[in-house]
């Protein structure tokens, strides 16, 4: 029961701060599960959010990277 009462505090928090948080509640999420079978649940939410907000991050750069305008080659504007 804690940890449905958790996981549902977790993702009112998605909700909530969606554009403040990305990428940190899913890996916090991720990572609560993960630590909780090592015993550790606390650390392992932590640290899912930090990885996972920085992955977001990461994607974020490179879809913008992606869609940056290119100049046209070989144009000398002749």
């Amino acid at each position: 029961m804690k940890k449905l009462v958790i996981c549902t505090a977790v993702l009112g928090l998605a909700f909530c701060s969606a554009a403040e948080a990305k990428g940190c509640i899913k890996g916090a999420i991720v990572g609560g599960v993960a630590g909780s079978v090592a015993g550790h649940g606390k650390v392992g939410a932590a640290a899912g959010c930090v990885i996972g907000h920085h992955e977001a991050n990461k994607a974020d750069a490179e879809n913008a990277k992606a869609q940056a305008p290119t100049p046209p080659s070989g144009s000398d504007g002749k």
